[in-house]
């Protein structure tokens, strides 16, 4: 036997040893469970709650303050016990922190309008049009529920929309297009209005007490253009010495910002 065909024997061999695996159709391969890793599922979105939104609600941080300012409230005090610089008096650092928890609640009040009003928005798609005030919608919204046909029979939405507004919103809820909510989603609406009212309340209280305290920290402005606007700017200019280093012309845009802190209000 020559070289190349000993060479050709030991191929043909070699194809009889070679074992060629068998192909499965999909139909009958194995499937096997693959679970996600950790970094995966902490990758994946977790629904919000209006608790996870609503951040002030029931917080250490409103309840001390909150606290603290029911505490001075029962001292009565007068301009002549103010000793040293303003900026060292404890109260007053207090009416500088409770100004700027108010903005905070503001700010937080529109965050939970948001989230309540994409939820109710699938009911009553007009509605965001017709009510605009944040507060005024949640209390609407929650008084309403599925129920668009009471609208004009509620006295509780009558305390706090015009009749005028109410007309308008019975004529459109009796033609939107929208579809009832869930329980669940109802639910939602509540907790969202329940939360904003109780911030609502904290912050009419903040109000209250910062202009009862004008007099004694800020005597001479408060005289000028009252307490109630006093504390405003005051809460706006982010305390009284910087609102007495700011440049007169700026005074006009404070009251724009202190104006839009008042937007939110409590009947």
């Amino acid at each position: 036997m020559s070289l190349v065909e000993e060479l050709m024997a030991d191929l043909e061999d070699d194809d009889e040893d070679l074992e060629i695996p068998e192909v499965k159709n999909e139909d009958e391969m194995e499937t096997e469970d693959v679970k996600p890793s950790k970094l995966e599922l902490e990758q994946i979105p977790k629904a919000h709650s209006i608790f996870d939104v609503a951040q002030l609600h029931k917080s250490e941080e409103v309840e001390q303050i909150m606290s603290k300012i029911e505490k001075f409230a029962k001292r009565v005090r007068k301009p002549h016990e103010l000793l040293g610089p303003v900026e060292a008096d404890p109260e007053y650092l207090l009416i500088v922190d409770a100004n700027n928890l108010a903005a905070r609640i503001d700010n937080e009040l529109g965050i939970i309008h948001k989230f309540a009003r994409d939820v109710y928005t699938k009911r009553f798609p007009e509605l965001e049009s017709l009510v605009i005030q944040p507060l005024e919608y949640l209390m609407t919204a929650k008084e309403l529920g599925n129920q668009l046909e009471n609208v004009k029979n509620s006295d509780t939405i009558a305390q706090y929309l015009t009749q005028a507004t109410i007309m308008v919103v019975s004529v459109t809820a009796s033609t939107t297009q929208g579809k009832n909510l869930t329980k669940e989603e109802l639910d939602i609406v509540t907790s969202s209005c329940e939360i904003a009212i109780d911030l609502a309340e904290k912050k009419a209280r903040i109000f209250e007490y910062v202009e009862s305290r004008m007099s004694f920290i800020a005597p001479n402005l408060s005289a000028i253009i009252g307490s109630n606007y006093a504390a405003k700017l005051m809460g706006a200019a982010g305390g009284l010495t910087k609102l007495s280093k700011m440049p007169a012309n700026n005074i006009s845009l404070l009251g724009k910002e202190a104006s839009s802190q008042s937007n939110i209000q409590t009947d």
